[in-house]
């Protein structure tokens, strides 16, 4: 379904085998005449999401792309393939990083409830508790809680922007804690598409004193050793995947509801800077901290700290058990005032039916706009990650996650 939503807006094959895991030097994905070289490594319990990666070449236009997927903490598919660069011919490698879009709002949210957890933040305290100048304009009781589920009402940023200054964080900002309401907070909710990261970061910075990159890197991806960064290091830019837009001539919602709509002042908000162009391949982008948009890693990294959100990896254990009951709880369902269609949201993440289909019913997580997604399964004890380099917005949803999701709990059930 948020496939869906998110349209309506705008072979080698290594597997190292040690017991029930196979060692095997190729395989290929066909398209046409062409072959793409998958590589990585399988469980033999999950042989079936080779297949489905494979046929993501095959059958649904992927170019370049990286899944992985933790059971139980530790990994049992790590796969990659296709070009990181297909002008300069530049292959995907397992170093290859990629823009995750909305994906780093999960990212984002991990953040805030590190900090719940260890008893700096308060949700229902009053954002302007934490950013005094965020009680403007009749804001001074919006609790942090609603900016987690999307019901704060400050979907679409208000005010003159340039791209410079929103790039440069404190200009945004203080234009979010200037601004009224787009809604009257708490009566409804609406996808927060931009605004979620910075007022989130922003609190963030307000309660540790360093930006929510930095926090990030510092207590999450350093202990866990992620490949993931929220405002890329300029020193990490020859890694990434170059972004291949969607389709330019496809009709959005945007398009139908018209430039002056809610949905397209947050969608491509603020001011009317943000599109899914090639924009996003800029180094002025993907250093900046964008926290709810431009987070760049690869599918190890976010299987990784989904798993170590709900279990331990490695010695390290991210929240607790309490904590994620918390955390992905329902606070927000039914129409949503930007998407339009349903949507069901807990503090910072999508929850089934909207997170992808054939997922377990405890499953929480987030896409990112043109097929990223990562997601944690507490029930069957899981960390899932899948990047992408081609967009592609489908109303039927997205079929390259689908099938992998699909797949990985068919290896589940044996």
């Amino acid at each position: 379904m948020w496939s869906r939503c998110i349209a309506a807006r705008t072979s080698i094959v290594s597997v190292a085998r040690n017991r029930q895991t196979r060692q095997g030097r190729s395989a290929h994905a066909r398209k046409g005449s062409t072959v793409t070289e998958i590589h990585g490594r399988v469980d033999g319990r999950f042989d079936a999401v080779r297949e489905a990666f494979a046929a993501n070449f095959e059958s649904h236009g992927d170019v370049g792309a990286a899944c992985c997927l933790y059971v139980d903490g530790r990994p049992v598919v790590d796969l990659w393939g296709g070009w990181a660069d297909p002008a300069a011919q530049r292959p995907w490698s397992e170093r290859t990083i990629q823009i995750v879009f909305s994906a780093t709002k999960g990212v984002t949210a991990v953040c805030a409830h590190l900090l719940v957890q260890r008893g700096l933040l308060d949700l229902d305290a009053p954002i302007a508790a934490y950013w005094p100048e965020f009680a403007a304009a009749g804001k001074e009781r919006i609790p942090v809680r609603w900016a987690l589920s999307h019901r704060a009402g400050l979907a679409a940023v208000e005010g003159e922007l340039t791209l410079e200054q929103v790039l440069a964080w404190d200009p945004v900002v203080a234009a979010i804690a200037a601004q009224p309401p787009n809604w009257e907070p708490g009566t409804v909710h609406g996808y927060h598409a931009r605004s979620f990261g910075w007022i989130l970061g922003e609190i963030v910075r307000r309660i540790t004193g360093v930006s929510i990159g930095r926090f990030f890197a510092r207590e999450i991806a350093a202990p866990l050793g992620l490949d993931f960064w929220i405002g890329l290091p300029r020193a990490e830019l020859a890694r990434c995947a170059v972004l291949i837009p969607p389709d330019p001539q496809a009709t959005s919602l945007v398009d139908m509801l018209g430039a002056d709509s809610l949905t397209a002042r947050v969608m491509g908000g603020p001011s009317g800077l943000f599109a899914y162009t090639d924009m996003w391949n800029r180094a002025d982008i993907l250093t900046a901290e964008m926290p709810s948009s431009n987070g760049v890693g690869n599918a190890r990294a976010l299987a990784r700290l989904y798993a170590a959100v709900i279990g331990e990896v490695d010695g390290v254990r991210m929240l607790s058990d309490a904590t994620v009951q918390a955390a992905s709880a329902v606070q927000s369902e039914g129409p949503d005032q930007v998407i339009i269609l349903p949507a069901r949201y807990g503090l910072g993440f999508t929850l089934p039916p909207m997170l992808v289909p054939g997922c377990g019913a405890r499953s929480f997580g987030h896409p990112g706009a043109g097929g990223s997604l990562a997601f944690a399964d507490p029930d069957a004890r899981l960390g899932f990650g899948y990047v992408t380099t081609r967009m592609k917005f489908d109303l039927s949803g997205d079929p390259r996650s689908a099938g992998l999701v699909e797949a990985v709990y068919r290896g589940l059930r044996g």
